[in-house]
C-alpha cells in the first residue's frame, strides 16, 4: 500500500526491494527533426528525377481521318474538277500516330507509362528527330513530305484510272540571291530552253551547259496552267567558274488535265497518308465504285508508279483504325513483319502497290474467299 499525502506530495514509502526510481514516468524525448527531413529530401528528389526531361519520344494511336467525307469547313477533303467525280458513302481513314513533338519533351514518368501501355512505343529522341534540326525546321520538313506524298498520290491515282500523265522537268528549288531568285519559282515545269522543248531533267542540264557564264539563257515554263517565258544571265559556280549555272534544282513533275485538291488538316504532316489519299482519288475518278460501303482504313508511302512504302508506327495506326470502327487495314507489305498482336476483328491486307490495294479491295467487295487476297 502506498501512502499519499496528497496530489503534490511524493510517496513516504515503497514496498520492499522496490527500486523509487522503477516507478516514475519515463522522461520525454526531445523532438528530432532529422528523419522527417531526410525523408521529405529523398521524396523530393524522387519526384524530381520521375518528371526530369528524357531523351526519348513516345508514339500512341493517334486520330483517323475519313478522306471521302467532308473537312470541317464542309468542303470535300478531295475536291477534283475537270472529270466526273463520285461522292461516296464508303469509309477510307488515314491513319495517324500521337508522337512527341519536336519542341516538346518527355519525362521519365510519361516515358515509363508509354512503355508500359499497350499499342504504345518510345524511340530515341535521335531515331525520330535529327540532332541540330530546330524544330521549325523539323516541321517544314514533314509539311514538305505531305505535299509530295499528296502530289505522288494523285499522279499513281490517274495512271490507275488511266488517265494521261505527262512526266516533264520541275523546278523543286530555287537558290536564294541566284540568277533565277523571284524569276522562277518551286513547281514551275520546264518545257523549253533556248526556244528547244525538253523532256526531261537531263535535258535542261544539258542545254544550260551548253551556254557560257554571263549569257542570257531564254527559259519557258508552265506555271499554273499558264505558260511564260522568262531570261537568266548565267552566272558561274564556285566549284569551277567556267560553268554556267541557273540557281535552280530540277525534279521529275507531272503534268496532267484534272485538278485535284486535298484538304488535310494541317496537323497531319509526314509521307505515310500517300497510298490512302491515293485511293480516294481513285475512287472519286474511276468508274467503277471501288469502295462501296466498306470501312477501310490503311497506311503507307506512294511513289509516282504506285509503289508502296513502308512507314513507322504501324502497330499505332492499326490500333487507331480499330478504335474507330474500320474493318480493314491496307499494310504495306514491308511492314507484315513488325506487326506485334492481332488485330481482332480487322483484316489486314498485304500490299506493296497501289493496284495490289485496288484489286484486294475488288476481291473483298466481290465476296472473294479469304484465302485468295493477301494477309499479313
Amino acid at each position: 500500500m502506498t501512502a499519499m499525502s496528497g496530489p503534490d506530495r511524493a510517496p513516504i514509502s515503497t514496498a520492499r526491494g522496490a527500486d523509487p526510481a522503477a516507478s516514475e514516468d519515463p522522461p520525454t524525448r526531445s523532438f528530432r527533426p532529422t528523419a522527417v527531413l531526410s525523408g521529405l529530401l529523398v521524396l523530393m528528389l524522387v519526384v524530381g528525377l520521375a518528371f526530369i526531361p528524357v531523351p526519348f519520344v513516345s508514339w500512341s494511336p493517334g486520330r483517323t481521318v475519313n478522306v471521302l467525307a467532308n473537312t470541317d469547313q464542309g468542303k470535300p477533303l478531295i475536291s477534283v474538277s475537270g472529270l466526273s467525280a463520285r461522292r461516296s458513302n464508303a469509309q477510307l481513314r488515314m491513319t495517324t500516330v500521337s508522337v512527341t513533338t519536336a519542341d516538346g519533351r518527355l519525362s521519365l514518368v510519361e516515358a515509363l507509362s508509354a512503355h508500359l501501355l499497350p499499342h504504345r512505343d518510345v524511340l530515341q529522341r535521335d531515331a525520330v528527330y535529327p540532332s541540330g534540326k530546330s524544330a521549325q525546321d523539323v516541321r517544314a520538313d514533314e509539311v514538305a513530305m505531305m505535299d509530295t506524298s499528296q502530289r505522288d498520290a494523285v499522279v499513281a491515282a490517274l495512271r490507275a484510272a488511266g488517265q494521261p500523265v505527262t512526266e516533264m522537268p520541275m523546278i523543286s528549288a530555287v537558290t536564294v540571291s541566284g540568277p533565277s531568285y523571284n524569276v522562277l519559282a518551286p513547281g514551275d515545269l520546264v518545257q523549253k530552253v533556248d526556244g528547244t522543248a525538253v523532256q526531261s531533267v537531263a535535258d535542261v542540264q544539258r542545254a544550260i551547259r551548253k551556254r557560257s557564264v554571263g549569257d542570257s539563257i531564254s527559259i519557258s515554263v508552265l506555271r499554273g496552267g499558264t505558260t511564260r517565258t522568262v531570261t537568266v544571265v548565267a552566272a558561274s559556280s564556285r566549284s569551277d567558274p567556267r560553268a554556267p549555272l541557273v540557281g535552280i534544282t530540277l525534279n521529275t513533275g507531272y503534268r496532267y488535265a484534272p485538278t485535284v485538291t486535298f484538304g488535310v488538316p494541317g496537323n497531319i504532316t509526314g509521307p505515310s497518308a500517300g497510298l490512302v489519299l491515293s485511293l480516294g482519288v481513285y475512287q472519286t475518278i474511276s468508274s467503277a465504285d471501288l469502295l462501296g460501303d466498306l470501312k477501310v482504313a490503311g497506311t503507307g508511302e506512294i511513289s509516282p508508279d504506285g509503289t508502296v512504302g513502308a512507314i513507322g508506327g504501324i502497330n499505332e495506326k492499326i490500333a487507331g483504325a480499330r478504335r474507330d470502327g474500320a474493318k480493314i487495314f491496307l499494310v504495306p507489305a514491308a511492314n507484315c513483319r513488325d506487326i506485334r498482336s492481332a488485330p481482332g476483328s480487322m483484316t489486314l491486307v498485304k500490299v506493296a502497290t497501289l493496284k495490289d490495294a485496288i484489286s484486294a479491295l475488288q476481291k473483298v467487295r466481290s465476296g472473294s474467299a479469304t484465302k485468295e487476297i493477301p494477309h499479313c
